[in-house]
C-alpha cells in the first residue's frame, strides 16, 4: 500500500494519477462498520478495475476546530495505516485537517479532493458529512459529484440492536470492558509501544514487569490490572498488565497512567524492543496495599487467575461476530 500525505491545496493532477474507488472517513479504530466500508470500495475496485484508496484525516477535526482541546485515539495515524493496509488497499491519502480544509465548501471538497484525484466512485457510511460546517452528506453527493462520479452508501451496522461506533468503542476502553471489543473491532484492543526503564521494583518481588512507552496518542484502558497477549520479537506471550499510578509506593495521581506488563515464562531482556500489547480482560481495579508483601499476594493471584482465563480460551474458539448484522 502506498501512503501519500496531502496538504491543502494539493498539488496533484488528476491525470497524473490511476482511476479509484476512494473510501471516505475518520475511521479511529477501524471497526466493523469501518471494515465494512473500506472492503466495499476494495470490492467495487476489484471489480471494475480500478485502484482502491482510503482517505483519512490529521489530525482530528475535533481538536482542530477546538470541540476538544486533546483526544487520544483507539488506532493512531501509524496503527490505522497498518490496519488499512491489511485490508488490502492500495493507497492511503492522509490530508492534513487544517481550518483552511475544514472550511472548504462541500462543492469544492467534492471538485479538488475526489474528482481532482481521479476518484470514479466514492464509498462511506450512511453518517459520513464533508465540507464547511459538515454540510455536505452521502445525501447531496450526487449533486456534487455532477455526474463525474458514482457513489455506494453503507448503511448503519448494529451489533445488539446498538450502532457500532468509535464512539462506543471508545466507551467501552474507557470503562475497561475490553473483553467486550472483538464483537465492535473483530479483534483484540491493542496497543504498541517501546520497553523503557522503570523503577525496577517488580523484579525485587518476583515479578519482573516491562515498563511500555507508547508509540503513539493512543487511548488507555481503565486503570486496573488486565490479562494481556504481548508480541515482541515476533513471538506472542501471556501475561498480565498494570495501567496505573502505583498507589502503594506514590501519592500522586497525575499525567499519563503507567503501563507495565509481566509475561509468563519469560526471561529476556527487550529494552528498546517494540511490543504490541493485546487487551483481553479486566481483573481489577488498581489499589493501594499495606505493603510490598501484599501487593506480591495479589500480583501471585492475578497472575493465576489470567492463566486460567487463557486456559479457557485455548478450550473454546474466541467468540467474534461470524457476520456483519445491518
Amino acid at each position: 500500500m502506498e501512503t501519500i500525505f496531502l496538504s491543502h491545496p494539493h498539488r496533484f493532477e488528476r491525470q497524473a494519477l490511476p482511476p479509484t474507488v476512494m473510501a471516505l472517513g475518520y475511521f479511529d479504530g477501524i471497526h466493523l462498520g469501518h471494515q465494512k466500508v473500506i472492503r466495499t470500495a476494495v470490492e467495487i475496485a476489484n471489480e471494475r478495475g480500478y485502484e482502491s484508496a482510503v482517505m483519512t484525516f490529521h489530525p482530528h477535526p475535533s481538536v482542530v476546530l477546538g470541540k476538544q482541546p486533546e483526544l487520544r485515539l483507539i488506532t493512531p495515524l501509524n496503527k490505522k495505516e497498518q490496519l488499512v493496509a491489511a485490508l488490502g488497499v492500495n493507497r492511503l491519502y492522509i490530508v492534513e485537517f487544517t481550518p483552511a480544509f475544514a472550511n472548504l465548501p462541500p462543492e469544492q471538497f467534492a471538485d479538488q479532493y475526489l474528482d481532482g484525484l481521479h476518484v470514479k466512485h466514492v464509498v462511506a457510511g450512511f453518517d459520513f458529512t464533508y465540507g464547511r460546517f459538515g454540510k455536505g452528506t452521502m445525501e447531496t453527493m450526487p449533486l456534487h459529484a455532477r455526474g463525474r462520479f458514482g457513489q455506494t452508501v453503507v448503511p448503519k451496522l448494529a451489533v445488539d440492536g446498538e450502532k457500532v461506533s468509535s464512539t462506543r468503542v471508545r466507551k467501552l476502553i474507557e470503562e475497561g470492558a475490553v473483553d467486550q471489543l472483538p464483537r465492535l473491532l473483530g479483534r483484540f484492543y491493542d496497543i504498541e509501544g517501546t520497553v523503557v526503564a522503570g523503577e525496577q521494583r517488580g523484579r525485587t518481588i518476583g515479578f519482573p514487569t516491562a515498563n511500555i512507552a507508547l508509540n503513539g496518542d493512543y487511548l488507555l484502558p481503565a486503570v486496573g490490572v488486565y490479562a494481556v497477549k504481548a508480541t515482541v520479537g515476533g513471538r506472542t506471550y501471556e501475561g498480565v498488565a498494570n495501567i496505573g499510578y502505583k498507589p502503594t509506593f506514590h501519592a500522586a495521581c497525575e499525567g499519563l497512567p503507567s503501563v507495565e506488563v509481566h509475561l509468563f515464562a519469560f526471561a529476556r531482556d527487550i529494552y528498546g524492543e517494540t511490543v504490541t500489547v493485546e487487551w483481553h480482560r479486566r481483573l481489577r481495579s488498581e489499589r493501594k496495599f499495606a505493603g510490598v508483601a501484599e501487593l506480591a499476594a495479589q500480583i501471585a493471584r492475578d497472575k493465576e487467575e489470567a492463566k486460567q482465563y487463557f486456559r479457557r480460551l485455548d478450550e473454546k474458539t474466541c467468540i467474534l461476530p461470524e457476520k456483519e448484522v445491518f
